[in-house]
């Protein structure tokens, strides 16, 4: 017999209690191990309309929904047994009649109708029905329930957002594709004799689970489904054959991430001599990926063995260990002491610390310039704030200073590391790894892609990255063609957002414009990405003090609670840690406990900066602080004296507000105090 779990099984058995997912866990076992079991307790559900459907009892309230045929048991849902008989009544498990894929599709007769509320004493203007153009055959195509069709056919905007969370996945996302202008694709049917649980759309969110092993790693991560279920389109990223350095792009929550630690797999999987690292710019984003690998591979060892997830900078460091012994970095503080020695050491220029630091960084340390002749003809993209030659020629000289300085000390940059093992690198020697994954592409820097580039076999499509230029937010940008890596025709954008709702998604694109180039000329549009979901509207919110804006915030924490909100699954982020205390009052003023760097624990509320909220999601978020003065950062605009490094200061401080805002799944709350933040009056819609 076959034995099948859907994605609804695992959406209602995350929001039981621990208590009843164990139980709920221990029956589905149960019943994979022997569905005859006769302690299981089977009831057919006569007023289902679907006259398959049975209810298992787990124990005095809880029972397990699953579809039962003579050849096959699915385990579609689980909660309280009024809300799981309801659940039933209102489904009914279907092959499509155009696509032929599987579908569990809500019956429309038994939904009430949802009466969108109006605010206003006159009567309002009908909106038009979007999508009263499409034939039903088209609708069909994109594998629409015949049922539903009238209904999208004569919705408005407000009502095909109400509609497609009613709707199969393949479904909802072609209407909303629809209904912003975009053009869907049309799924490839199936033949009448072939299964319908085998269409690509159907394995999305029906698993057939061959052992036990499987059932356990399904129920054991019931929040992270993309280990059970890959969108279509997302798997054909991951299995492609490449020419070249490949890029999958997309806005934030489209499950870039999600691709690329499928294509480690991936690639492990179709070379068992294949030896992968899957890697990124920050140590708390690599041990994301590693729970997240873990998670997907769960107990095939050969494949994690082979797999080695770890930091860009703790590659380098340990590859130039074994080379030439452990390295002494200069720490932040040590090189600006080099720099500010070397300043007085040259006379007659007027440059300023910060801009020293900075060109430091981003130039001279980043492109690992040694001659004056590097630095004078290196593209200053990101950098450029101009200076005569006389002025050029002295920075250079403290510049060249700051070297000796620091070799003298016997230290070196983490640019230094990764240059160094570039320039041992000799071609005809194996490399370290047959194929890299960077997930987090858009803050690689000059010497990290050098260095991947360095460390990687030559075969074709032996780099992969993954990335959004929107969440550029650590490097300044420059030509990855002009180092060799040249991703252009296999640049591809998903256009599915899984984990922002709608509402939130439309209000944080704002800040960004629809469609963003990189210096090769690379295009990332958001015009016709599309959310799964939706939820409510975000609310943008300014107050005349701390006080008021302090408040405000621990009411609305209160009422996330009330309503069954779990605190760790709320975070709250502000431009730097010095507005923690800020966020700390809302959060005690709300009878919370607080948790910093995003290490919440279980009861209590994370307090992040905007930067550490990258790769990190919850269900609610709160971004506070939003004043004039801290977002944009006031002390980053006074220290640049040229208009082109303004530009990339304020595009910067948008694409952080950007992130702090998609990391909220269902819930947005943006705050400041008057006057407020110049970006809040973008985002206002």
């Amino acid at each position: 017999m076959q034995f099948r779990i859907s994605d609804t099984f695992q959406d209602s058995l995350a929001k039981l209690t621990g208590d009843e997912q164990k139980a709920s866990k221990t029956a589905a076992f149960d019943l994979q191990l022997n569905p005859a079991n006769p302690g299981l307790q089977f009831h057919k559900l006569d007023r289902a309309r679907d006259k398959k459907f049975w209810s298992i009892r787990v124990n005095r309230d809880i029972r397990i929904i699953v579809h039962r045929t003579d050849s096959s048991l699915l385990l579609c849902y689980v909660d309280h047994h009024d809300k799981a008989y309801s659940w039933a009544e209102r489904r009914k498990l279907e092959r499509h009649p155009k696509t032929g894929a599987a579908q569990l599709v809500e019956v429309r007769e038994t939904v009430r109708e949802i009466q969108v509320p109006s605010y206003v004493v006159s009567e309002p203007k009908p909106k038009p029905a979007l999508l009263a153009h499409l034939t039903q055959d088209e609708l069909l195509g994109y594998g629409v329930p015949e049922e539903w069709i009238e209904d999208i056919k004569s919705a408005d905007e407000d009502g095909i957002l109400t509609i497609a969370d009613r709707l199969p996945a393949e479904a909802a996302e072609a209407v909303l594709t629809l209904a912003t202008g975009g053009t869907p694709q049309v799924p490839v049917p199936l033949g009448e004799d072939e299964d319908p649980f085998d269409h690509p759309d159907a394995k999305r969110r029906f698993r057939l689970l061959a052992s036990s092993d499987e059932l356990q790693q399904a129920l054991e991560y019931p929040w992270e489904k993309w280990t059970v279920f890959l969108h279509p389109d997302q798997l054909k990223l991951v299995e492609k054959n490449y020419s070249g350095p490949a890029r999958v792009a997309g806005s934030a929550g489209t499950g870039k991430t999600v691709v690329a630690i499928h294509r480690a797999v991936y690639l492990a999987k179709k070379d068992k001599s294949a030896k992968i690292l899957l890697t990124t710019f920050s140590k708390p984003l690599a041990e994301s990926l590693k729970s997240k690998l873990h998670c997907l591979v769960g107990t095939e060892s050969d494949i994690r063995s082979r797999i080695v997830v770890s930091p860009i900078g703790d590659c380098a460091i340990d590859i130039y260990s074994d080379k030439f012994g452990e390295p002494n970095i200069a720490n932040d503080a040590q090189v600006q002491s080099a720099i500010d020695d070397a300043s007085e050491q040259v006379k007659g220029h007027n440059l300023k610390p910060k801009f020293l630091l900075a060109e430091w960084s981003e130039v001279v340390d980043a492109w690992h310039l040694h001659t004056w002749e590097a630095y004078r003809d290196v593209k200053r993209l990101g950098r450029k704030t101009r200076l005569a030659e006389p002025q050029r020629k002295l920075a250079w000289e403290i510049f060249k200073a700051t070297r000796e300085q620091l070799k003298a000390k016997n230290l070196v940059t983490l640019h230094d590391i990764y240059s160094s093992i570039v320039g041992e690198v000799v071609d005809g020697q194996p490399a370290p790894f047959s194929n890299i994954v960077i997930d987090e592409a858009q803050d690689i820097s000059v010497s990290q892609l050098r260095f991947v580039s360095a460390i990687v076999s030559k075969s074709a499509g032996n780099l992969f990255f993954a990335g959004d230029l929107g969440q550029r937010i650590f490097q300044t940008p420059f030509s990855w063609k002009s180092l060799g890596v040249d991703v252009r025709g296999r640049s591809h954008t998903l256009r599915i957002n899984y984990r922002t709702s709608h509402q939130i998604r439309a209000q944080a694109d704002l800040l960004l414009p629809p469609e963003i180039a990189d210096v090769d000329g690379n295009r990332e549009s958001r015009r016709k990405t599309v959310s799964a979901f939706t939820g409510p509207d975000p609310s943008l919110q300014t107050f005349p003090t701390e006080v008021e804006e302090s408040g405000a915030v621990a009411n609305w924490l209160k009422q996330l609670v009330t309503d069954g909100v779990n605190p760790r699954e709320i975070g709250i982020a502000v431009r730097t840690e010095l507005q923690f205390e800020r966020a700390e009052k809302a959060v005690k003023e709300a009878g919370l406990s607080v948790g910093v760097h995003g290490e919440a624990s279980r009861n209590s509320v994370s307090i992040i900066t905007m930067h550490q909220a990258k790769g990190l999601e919850f269900k609610c978020v709160a971004v506070m602080c939003c004043d004039d003065n801290l977002i944009p950062l006031e002390s980053r605009i006074v220290s640049v004296s040229d208009q082109g490094d303004l530009e990339d200061v304020y595009n910067t401080e948008r694409h952080l507000l950007y992130v702090a805002c998609t990391r909220a799944r269902d819930q947005l709350l943006i705050t400041g105090v008057m006057p407020a933040s110049e970006f809040l009056d973008d985002m206002a819609m």
